[in-house]
């Protein structure tokens, strides 16, 4: 391991290129003109990322005519800034939430959670969108023997509330050619695609559908009442019904600051890896890896050869902002990650890093429900970080509530959420947890270390 110490003495991780729109997308050529005037629909949706054009795309589809109001352009936020895993049941914290909530809801919970990957599979061939797409399975991977308690533990409870994994011996991640730092894991059905990709293909769908959606549209406040106004900068727009699908940023438009937080997530990206790196790896079907540390760890290489690491730091900016700007702690830890994770990979250059916001909520359970005068203003947030699937999930759910049939899985997803705490003591709540979360980590990768230096020799 002296090797990887003596490389991380020596990285300076100012010197990484830092991306404001995150590593899968780009500002479009076709960029949608800013809302200028008045206009009108029969719903405006707020936020053009997977749950607002997922929405728009389902409402447009049941006769309804939506506009969608975007501060930047689609998909800036956290929906082309994630890792891209189609992650189901296997993302949450099974015993977290048959104690939040009991095993009964718990279950279907459990049953949004799963059924939202099938959704964006099957829209993902309805609509056409190309993403390099792959169902290879997703990994939840130990580092550590200690790890493994806790992880059989947890499928025992899942598998209870209706969650489909199954165990990955050591025998078989070698076979399979997982790369030997991961030791074992529980594995589900799943994929890894390109979130860009993905949100883009969404976002041409949904113009194309006729969708009015305004770009460079950052809505500054609005009405409540039988008929919503929404202001912005250079115009107003007016509907019945006002879907935020805001997440992160939805405490911004003074809602939910008492319900979740956001979370500052970063991730790195290599450069490409030449065919020796690759062959190195093995790793021939590309599973999507997570680990069961507190502060998790995903790992997975990309259609263009590449490799993306996120997470393993997590950061709170005091008073629920979301500054668009580097976390150099969070790169760091994420670079020497790489290093030790992937030994062969010595050498490999960063392509750049970024970082966004995923809201939370203490029970880290997602947040549905409707507000003002008339409960006609709808909002989704609580993603935690597993929003691929379930936000993209909700635009059918949204719909299906304001077409005047709203399905069970919808329903089930009420409950109380947990107020949060007031500055600074939520600041400081967050730092506490975060370094408790850090130490207690550092302790099982120190272990992992141990391990590897003593198979070395």
């Amino acid at each position: 391991m002296n090797h990887i110490n003596e490389e991380m003495a020596n990285y300076n991780p100012k010197s990484l290129p830092f991306r404001l729109l995150g590593g899968w997308i780009e500002q479009p050529d076709d960029l949608q003109p800013e809302l200028e005037g008045s206009d009108s629909a029969d719903v405006i949706v707020v936020g053009a990322g997977f749950a607002g054009l997922s929405t728009a795309l389902e409402l447009t589809a049941r006769g309804a005519k939506v506009i969608v109001l975007e501060q930047e352009f689609g998909g800036f936020g956290a929906s082309g800034r994630n890792a891209g895993y189609l992650l189901g049941s296997m993302g949450i914290e099974f015993e977290m939430f048959a104690k939040r909530v009991g095993v009964e809801h718990a279950r279907k919970f459990v049953n949004f959670y799963d059924e939202a990957v099938c959704y964006v599979e099957k829209r993902l061939a309805e609509l056409e969108i190309q993403c390099d797409y792959n169902p290879s399975g997703i990994i939840r991977a130990a580092i550590d023997p200690s790890q493994e308690k806790w992880l059989r533990r947890s499928m025992e409870v899942g598998r209870e509330l209706g969650s489909i994994t199954r165990f990955v011996d050591q025998a078989e991640m070698r076979a399979r050619g997982i790369p030997p730092a991961f030791l074992f894991g529980s594995e589900q059905r799943g994929s890894t695609l390109n979130p860009g990709k993905y949100v883009s293909g969404l976002r041409r769908a949904a113009i194309q559908a006729g969708v009015k959606l305004y770009e460079k549209t950052p809505l500054l406040s609005y009405s409540e009442g039988a008929e919503i106004t929404c202001k912005t900068p250079r115009g107003r727009a007016t509907a019945p019904i006002v879907v935020l699908a805001t997440n992160a940023f939805t405490p911004q438009l003074g809602l939910l600051r008492d319900k979740v937080a956001p979370i500052r997530v970063s991730a790195i990206e290599t450069q490409q890896l030449s065919p020796k790196q690759l062959a190195s790896l093995g790793w021939q079907n590309r599973e999507g890896i997570i680990t069961p540390h507190l502060m998790m760890e995903s790992h997975r290489l990309t259609a263009h050869n590449t490799m993306v690491l996120t997470v393993k730091k997590l950061n709170y900016v005091y008073g629920s902002k979301t500054p668009n700007i580097p976390d150099q702690d969070a790169y760091a830890a994420l670079v020497q990650t790489l290093r030790e994770r992937h030994p062969t990979l010595q050498g490999l250059g960063i392509k750049h890093c970024w970082s966004g916001y995923v809201s939370v909520a203490y029970d880290f359970l997602p947040v549905v429900g409707t507000t003002g005068t008339h409960q006609n203003i709808i909002y989704v947030a609580g993603c935690t970080g597993h929003g691929l699937a379930t936000q993209s999930f909700m635009g059918q759910l949204l719909a299906e509530k304001i077409k005047g049939v709203e399905s069970p899985i919808l329903t089930a997803l009420y409950h109380k959420t947990p107020s949060t705490l007031p500055e600074p003591l939520q600041w400081c709540a967050f730092k506490t947890a975060f370094s408790a979360a850090a130490f207690y980590d550092r302790l099982t990768d120190r272990k992992a270390r141990s391990i590897a230096t003593d198979s070395v020799r």
